[in-house]
């Protein structure tokens, strides 16, 4: 998760939790880009193009799978963009905000409550888990088959 999409006089790289590889290992799929990535991308993300705070994923053109994990402190603006996009992979923290019962809520998404609780990895290389569930959100006929395939958790 990096915080693209906040005003970027205010981004703290300590605040960076990117997701584990173990997830990617799961989904066994390549995404065409992801949309909130570190600078320069992760090695151990599986995708072509990677747009990162100055290239700012909101106001970029997704193509293709896109994979997203973004800053969970401004997640409406970038789960619209998700499901207007209708194409890729999002991992998400639970919420009771509108946000997510919208997206919990579209017939298109399919949703996963990974087995496993999430840990990501910080700049620094440390390990470490947040206060609250993640979850993964699918939308499209091949991250909906990979998020079965994964065996990370039962799929709704």
């Amino acid at each position: 998760m990096t915080l693209i999409g906040i005003n970027k006089k205010d981004y703290k790289p300590n605040n960076d939790y990117y997701t584990p590889k173990w997830i990617f290992d799961a989904l066994g799929m390549e995404f065409d880009v992801d949309v909130a990535a570190p600078k320069g991308g992760l090695d151990w993300i599986p995708a072509k193009n990677f747009i990162d705070i100055e290239q700012d994923g909101l106001n970029t053109e997704w193509i293709g799978r896109a994979w997203m994990n973004p800053p969970y402190s401004q997640c409406v603006p970038w789960v619209k963009k998700f499901r207007e996009h209708n194409n890729g992979i999002a991992l998400l923290p639970t919420s009771k905000a509108a946000w997510f019962k919208h997206l919990f809520d579209d017939e298109r998404v399919s949703v996963l409550h990974p087995s496993q609780n999430v840990r990501f990895t910080t700049p620094d290389n440390e390990v470490k888990g947040i206060f609250m569930p993640t979850l993964l959100f699918a939308m499209g006929e091949e991250c909906t088959q990979a998020l079965h395939n994964s065996k990370l958790g039962r799929v709704r």
